[in-house]
């Protein structure tokens, strides 16, 4: 498969650019067709003019705010009786988020020569699986107002976890960047002032100040090794998780980690119960909605899990059974899961899981902010406690000797 690079004009005649993989250039050129682009020019993208990806973290997704107001405003667009085309129209128009403007108009288009709407939207990357699924239930099943305002709630639901997981971390985050700049700034500036005072002391200076100075001239001299090694770490470690091995072997670090693996494990509990709750609302067959579930899954280790929980699903074993096998999920989804698949309502029973851990994830997190600010100040006061005994050990020291002498 190769990757071909091309110029074309839309329906309204405005330039676009963009790649896209194919076997042949003609293979290309029919993709191109079909996403309602006449195409001005194909080439074959060399190792040097491949399209880069300048994030570090990964391309970009679309905001979960951004999905659920352009969720929201579709269904409510529906329901007043527009068309789809139409309604694709008016929300490309009104669309702040420049990827999701285009890819809503590239969905129009391919709408408009007779594609369905979700088989429309997954040409475009742009749009998430789960949203993608949850629109052909709804175009099955004749309610795609329902399902678009199911996911709506999906979306506001995961944009208020992150936010909350964010808004947390984020004061502990600044604190640790503080400590460090003070530490770097003692080291650089205010520590070497003082050297030519300190070289014309006869005596020894004290084990502390000696250990201060030369990180202070290691910090001064070799500043861009540390910042090499910084760096070679935070890459080492990216590149590590994008192995398998490394993957598995952080994720499944990072839910051993005291605290953030308890926020870790509900945050997923949450994910998983919202999503599930939601697409069997919908109407979606459960090992459907199983492997769905499991494509949101942030760990590979939940995402492991669901996969075998789906094969031991369609096997006709209990969900409930499933999920406690797999040893990751709490005995509360368990329990939950359990009660439904008794009373017949398991979409409600996974409900108020996900109502249940979603207020779990804001109260650990405030937990975790509470542990880690006094740790952190506590820390920083020690460090700079520990900077100015360094500095005027060798002053009382001097102090002592003249005070004797006299």
């Amino acid at each position: 498969m190769e990757t071909f690079s091309y110029k074309a004009v839309d329906a309204s005649g405005k330039d676009v650019k963009g790649a896209v993989e194919a076997e042949s250039k003609d293979e290309a050129a029919r993709k191109i067709k079909e996403q309602g682009f006449t195409p001005i020019s194909i080439g074959k993208q060399g190792a040097l003019d491949k399209d880069v990806n300048l994030s570090f973290f990964g391309p970009k997704k679309i905001p979960a705010r951004d999905m659920s107001v352009f969720c929201r405003q579709f269904a409510s667009i529906l329901k007043a009786g527009v068309s789809v085309i139409n309604a694709l129209e008016m929300l490309g128009e009104q669309t702040e988020n420049k990827r999701l403007k285009e890819a809503i108009e590239r969905t129009q288009s391919s709408v408009e020569k007779g594609e369905n709407l979700s088989d429309s939207m997954r040409e475009n990357e742009e749009f998430p699986s789960i949203l993608i699924d949850m629109i052909k239930a709804g175009e099955a099943s004749g309610s795609l107002e329902n399902s678009l305002t199911r996911m709506a709630i999906q979306f506001e639901k995961d944009a208020k976890l992150k936010g909350v997981v964010k808004k947390a971390m984020m004061y502990p985050i600044v604190l640790i960047f503080v400590m460090i700049g003070v530490i770097v700034v003692m080291l650089t500036f205010v520590i070497p002032s003082f050297m030519t005072m300190f070289e014309d002391l006869d005596s020894e200076l004290p084990v502390t100040t000696r250990a201060i100075l030369a990180m202070s001239d290691s910090v001064k001299g070799y500043w861009y090794v540390y910042l090499i090694v910084v760096i070679g770490i935070v890459v080492g470690v990216k590149l590590y998780g994008n192995t398998e091995n490394g993957r598995h072997n952080l994720d499944k670090l990072k839910l051993k980690i005291p605290v953030f693996g308890l926020l870790q494990t509900k945050s997923a509990c949450a994910s998983f119960a919202r999503t599930m709750s939601t697409l069997l609302q919908a109407g979606m067959p459960m090992i459907d909605a199983l492997e769905i579930s499991a494509s949101t899954m942030k760990n590979v280790l939940y995402y492991d899990a669901l996969e075998k929980v789906k094969s031991g699903v369609s096997l006709g074993l209990p969900l409930s059974n499933q999920l406690r096998t797999s040893g990751l999920f709490p005995p509360m989804v368990v329990h939950m899961v359990g009660i439904g698949e008794e009373t017949g309502n398991v979409e409600e029973m996974l409900t108020n899981s996900a109502v249940y851990y979603e207020e779990e994830v804001e109260v650990q997190t405030q937990t975790l902010t509470s542990l880690m600010e006094p740790i952190i100040i506590v820390l920083m006061a020690f460090v700079v406690v520990l900077l100015i005994l360094a500095i005027y050990q060798p002053m009382i020291q001097l102090y002592n000797t003249l005070g004797s002498q006299g």
